[in-house]
This record gives C-alpha cells, sequence and structure tokens, in this order.
C-alpha cells in the first residue's frame, strides 16, 4: 500500500514539473492549488468526525420464544378415509406392479382392519389433508417418488405401458402435490429447494437426501442460508429437510445425518431439529409446518428400519387427535415411582433399548427427546417430576461420542444436578468416521451400549 502512495506522488511531481517547465503553471500557482486541495481534504474530514452519531449499545436481540404452544394438527377419520381409498383407485386401464399390489393389500389391512398406519401411510396422509385444505407440497430428492427404501411410492408406474399416476395429485383438490426425483448433485438441488420455499412460504417444500451423510455435499447452503439467513437479512423460510439417520451396520456414509452439525448451528430459533419415532408424531409434525404461522426450516432424521417397525406404527386416532409431542414417555411404565433409572434418548435406539429392558426385566423408564431443538426444557422437567423417586439420569446414543446430541445434551442437563441428579450416558467410543463399515463389528457396538445401558438393573 504504501508502495502504491508513493509511486502516485511521483508522478504528480513529474505531471507538475512538466506544467511548470511548459510556462502552463508557475510555482507559486501550483503550490496554491496544492494547498488549496490540502485545505478541502482537511474540511471535509472535519465535517465527517463532527457528524458522527454519539456512541451508544446496541439492542441485544430478543430472548428465544423456545418451544411454541401447540396447534392442534388432527384431521378427521372421514377425510383420512378419502385419502387412503384413493391412493390405490387407480385410473381405467392402469396395471400397477403385482409386487406393489400384494403390499399395498397389507397396507390396506392393517388400515381398515388393524386399525393402524407404518410411516409412509402417515407420510402420504399428511400431505393429503394439506392438499385437500389448499397447500401445495414440493418434494424432491434423489429417489424421492418410489422412496430411497421403497416405502413411499408416491407415483407409481404403469406395468404393461410404464406410464405414471401420482395418487395425491389426483385428488380434486386445491393444493397440488409435486414430486420429483432430482440429480445427485445435493448442493445445487438444496439451493434451489431453498430459494423455492423464500420465494413461495404457502407452499410446503421437502428436500430429501438420499442417505444422511449425502447431506454433506450441501453444507455450504446450509451454513450460508438455511441456519443463517434470518439472522443476516430476516429471510425466513419453511423448508424440510428430511434426512435418513439409522445406524443398522451399512456403512459410514449409510448411517449418519449429522445431528451434531445442526445443533451447533442452532441459536435464536433459527431452525427446528426434529427426531420423531412413531407414524403419529411424523404426521403431526408436517402438518404442523404449515398450521402455525411461523415458518422455520425443519430438520428431520428420517428412519430406515423404524419404517417398518411395528413398534413404530400408530393408530389411527392418534391421527384424528393431537399435535407433535416434543417428549414422550415410556407408555410401558405403570409405576413411575419405582423406577430406578431413567434413560433419555433420540430416534431409533429407543427401541432397541425398549426390546433389551423388556429382556432384561430392568428397572427404567426409556424417554425419547423427539424435538431436540428448541429444546423442550419443560416438558422434560415435566417427566422428571413424573419419576420424583429416580435420581440417576443416563443419555443414551447410537453415535460416536464426539458426534449426535450428547454434547448438547450435557450443556443443557448439568444445570438439574443441583437437584440431586446423578447423570452420565452411553454412546460409541470416539470416531473420526460416522459408522463401522462391518455388520460384526457394529452388532458388537449396540451390546456394548445396552449393557452400558442397563449396567448394575
Amino acid at each position: 500500500m504504501y508502495k502504491a502512495i508513493a509511486e502516485r506522488r511521483s508522478v504528480r511531481k513529474l505531471f507538475v514539473e512538466s506544467l511548470i517547465n511548459r510556462g502552463e503553471l508557475t510555482l507559486a500557482d501550483a503550490e496554491e492549488a496544492l494547498a488549496d486541495f490540502q485545505h478541502r481534504l482537511q474540511v471535509a474530514l472535519d465535517e465527517t468526525r463532527q457528524s458522527k452519531p454519539t456512541p451508544s449499545l446496541v439492542a441485544k436481540p430478543p430472548a428465544p420464544l423456545g418451544v411454541l404452544p401447540h396447534v392442534d394438527t388432527g384431521v378427521p377419520r372421514e377425510e383420512l378415509d378419502r385419502i387412503f381409498d384413493h391412493l390405490t383407485a387407480y385410473p381405467d386401464g392402469f396395471t400397477p406392479h403385482p409386487k406393489l399390489v400384494k403390499q399395498f393389500q397389507t397396507r390396506s389391512e392393517l388400515y381398515h382392519e388393524g386399525g393402524e398406519v407404518e410411516w409412509a401411510t402417515a407420510e402420504a396422509l399428511a400431505f393429503g389433508s394439506l392438499v385437500l385444505d389448499g397447500t401445495d407440497i414440493r418434494l424432491a430428492g434423489e429417489d424421492s417418488r418410489r422412496g430411497t427404501f421403497s416405502q413411499r411410492h408416491s407415483t407409481l408406474i404403469d406395468f404393461e405401458n410404464e406410464s405414471t399416476w401420482t395418487p395425491l395429485n389426483d385428488l380434486g383438490a386445491k393444493g397440488k402435490f409435486r414430486v420429483y426425483d432430482s440429480l445427485l448433485s445435493e448442493y445445487a438441488a438444496l439451493g434451489f429447494e431453498y430459494g423455492y420455499s423464500v420465494a413461495n412460504k404457502d407452499a410446503l417444500v421437502l428436500w430429501e437426501a438420499q442417505f444422511g451423510d449425502f447431506v454433506n455435499g450441501a453444507q455450504i447452503i446450509i451454513d450460508q442460508y438455511l441456519v443463517a439467513a434470518e439472522d443476516k437479512w430476516g429471510q425466513t423460510s419453511g423448508l424440510v429437510l428430511l434426512l435418513p439417520h439409522g445406524y443398522e451396520g451399512q456403512g459410514p456414509e449409510h448411517s449418519s445425518a449429522r445431528i451434531e452439525r445442526f445443533l451447533t448451528q442452532s441459536a435464536e430459533d433459527n431452525i427446528q431439529v426434529c427426531n420423531a419415532t412413531t407414524a403419529a408424531q411424523y404426521f403431526h409434525l408436517l402438518r404442523r409446518q404449515m398450521k402455525r404461522d411461523v415458518r422455520k426450516p425443519l430438520v428431520q432424521f428420517t428412519p430406515k428400519r423404524p419404517l417398518r417397525l411395528k413398534e413404530s406404527r400408530s393408530s389411527i386416532d392418534e391421527l384424528v387427535n393431537g399435535s407433535f409431542q416434543e417428549v414422550l414417555d415410556d407408555p410401558a411404565i405403570d409405576d413411575p415411582s419405582s423406577v430406578q433409572r431413567l434413560i433419555f434418548c433420540s430416534g431409533k435406539v429407543a427401541y432397541d433399548a425398549m426390546q433389551e429392558r423388556d429382556k432384561r426385566g430392568a428397572s427404567a423408564a426409556i424417554v425419547r427427546v423427539e424435538q431436540l431443538f428448541p429444546f423442550p426444557q419443560q416438558q422434560m422437567l415435566d417427566i422428571l417430576d413424573r419419576y420424583s423417586n429416580t435420581k440417576e439420569l443416563l443419555w443414551l446414543q447410537e453415535e460416536p461420542e464426539n458426534m449426535g446430541a450428547w454434547t448438547y445434551m450435557e450443556h443443557r442437563t448439568y444445570r438439574i444436578k443441583h437437584r440431586g441428579y446423578e447423570i452420565r450416558h452411553v454412546a460409541r467410543v470416539e470416531s473420526g468416521s460416522p459408522a463401522t463399515g462391518s455388520s460384526t463389528i457394529h452388532d458388537q457396538e449396540l451390546a456394548e451400549l445396552m449393557d452400558g445401558a442397563f449396567v448394575d438393573l
């Protein structure tokens, strides 16, 4: 910088000398012009300094609202029946794949005879009910029409002529349901869907990663826009991220959706981070996204094995009534006063823990934290009050200790130690990789997690 200034001064001196030598300017004229120029600069500087505003402290941002009041997201039974029956109301001449016919028959028996729904059906009913309300829905992802785990089948392909039919877009509703298989470029795809959600806040816009770890490719969009745009520019979005997250021995890239990254970036009510474990919870979560006034991005860690797990099913009545619950108490506990250990966890590992608890006959309650951020502090304190004789608390996670939600939870639970609670955690050992690629090692690690969670019970 100093070299450039010196060079400019040298050029100016040569130019003035040239003018004087040609007789076009006297030395006195040059000095007078330079003095006048310096005076003008000084006057401008003094005026600028005098007009400087009085220093004042910038107001702190308003306190976060945290968990918002519940909104009723139930849907009348007759409306659910209409949507469900339409899922297989094939157009004339349409021939579904024989394997799907059998799958749909099983789904129909579960709904009409068992009075239950599994994950994909609950999602279809949530989408269908919103479309009937007049809400446009846009879902995109690498294999979103079928569903990565062959669970959604939102668009059916004729077995004979390969024509397509999307049932939810043929309901005769005000809203439109659009579903797309996007290219394998998360950065571009998520960027487009984010922009769409900003431009059309009355639409439910969802982007789905084929596997959870694939969200890595869109990290720039998350860092610069999804979590920060409201703070930087006041720009809001209701974009939903569906990120498959499941430790099932399928390897590093097919296991983790990096829960810890989203929790690290959570502040000022900027996003919602959820890990719903039942069909009804997922149903109400999707509807909540459009039924309340605020628009915040939603990060939902979706399951793999629990897509078809019996324990994750919900009764139809749970869809008719209620709303999304940030924390789910253990439904198997009849006498809370007899529980020795309270195990908090999030996601699929809850079902592993419940199965192991029942197998061992251990005196433990499994509590599921379905919404990690905004942090449901009061709901968790209410759970503690119910188990008034329990002073041993444990956080259980299937992720390595340096990942997952443990660090986030530890920071928020240390405040209750003064009540006399003993707080510890059980997790996989620290690792640079999110998961092992060996199913044998995976099973061994899961057994160690269960031993750690139920030791001395």
